[in-house]
């Protein structure tokens, strides 16, 4: 096994990274190149268990199935690069995808539905409506304007204190309808001032700088 790819290996699986013993659907190999597209890019190892024990791929057809999973399953469709690795007679397949934020890439579930998927550490979330529109808009170089009214500066002053907060808590914070405060959020993400934080449990909202306020007095309550 080549030195590249053994500490490739070695570093597990993580935001970058993925490992698949084997592959026997296609759907769920999609969200895989989905999430790394969505993100930061990335590459998955097929024939390499969890644990980082080399297995091997057991046929050709695991190359033609994530070929499906790019082309048929994914939309628009992912390109990727694939390399061959041979260990004692094992191979390891190698699928690079690089980070593509001029669209959102989505895969289809089992009920048909096409849903954008993110990668977070090492594990594949589906995203939500805040980060759609904040990409659409990105996307669409649509310019974003902000005037601070009380639901703003009320999360403002909250996050100066607190680490974070959800969408729906921001909402009985605010006393405003989810689509109002959904909206907000979707403000402050495109202009920088708020962060998206992600992990496999939740997804909340942070302040980018946390002396954010500090510079903007008027903003206080």
């Amino acid at each position: 096994m080549s030195k590249y790819l053994l500490n490739r290996i070695r570093e597990g699986e993580h935001q970058e990274q993925d490992f698949k013993f084997e592959i026997s659907d296609s759907r769920k190999i999609a969200r895989s190149l989905v999430a790394f597209s969505n993100t930061d890019g990335g590459r998955l190892l097929v024939g390499v268990k969890d644990n980082g024990k080399v297995a091997g791929v057991r046929s050709d057809e695991e190359f033609y199935m994530v070929e499906a999973a790019a082309q048929l399953y994914s939309r628009p469709q992912v390109q990727f690069q694939q390399k061959e690795w041979n260990l004692d007679g094992k191979t390891v397949l190698e699928i690079t995808v690089p980070k593509d934020p001029s669209q959102i890439y989505r895969a289809q579930d089992k009920d048909k539905q096409w849903y954008p998927y993110l990668r977070v550490r090492d594990q594949n979330i589906r995203a939500n409506s805040v980060w759609v529109a904040v990409r659409e808009r990105l996307v669409g170089g649509q310019a974003t304007s902000i005037r601070f009214e009380l639901a703003h500066k009320l999360l403002l002053n909250h996050l100066d204190t607190h680490r974070g907060v959800e969408l729906d808590e921001f909402a009985r914070l605010a006393r405003l309808p989810r689509d109002t405060a959904h909206d907000i959020l979707v403000d402050l993400v495109c202009t920088g001032i708020l962060r998206m934080e992600f992990t496999e449990k939740e997804i909340s909202y942070r302040l980018q700088d946390q002396g954010f306020m500090s510079g903007h007095p008027e903003l206080r309550l």
